[in-house]
């Protein structure tokens, strides 16, 4: 069974490499995102979490987008659990 979890994040950037996120609200058990795809309202791949990084209480987040995708910072997006 796969479980999709609703990522509520503020988009702050591009880096060299990666799409920069805030979490707008956290939870501890959100710790297991790293490493997982993540997806847009379409449930079409974007790219995955990179690195939970920053302060305990509201992590930054970088996700690695795909090699030629387009990035919309206004995308509601996903993680998909398996």
């Amino acid at each position: 069974m796969k479980n999709w979890v609703k990522l509520n994040l503020y988009y702050l950037g591009k880096s060299k490499k990666h799409q920069i996120f805030r979490f707008k609200r956290w939870d501890s058990s959100l710790e297991k995102i790293l490493k997982h795809t993540v997806f847009n309202e379409k449930y079409e791949e974007i790219g995955y979490i990179k690195e939970i990084f920053g302060p305990v209480k509201l992590p930054f987040i970088s996700i690695k987008t795909l090699p030629g995708h387009v990035f919309n910072p206004d995308d509601v997006l996903y993680a998909k659990f398996r």
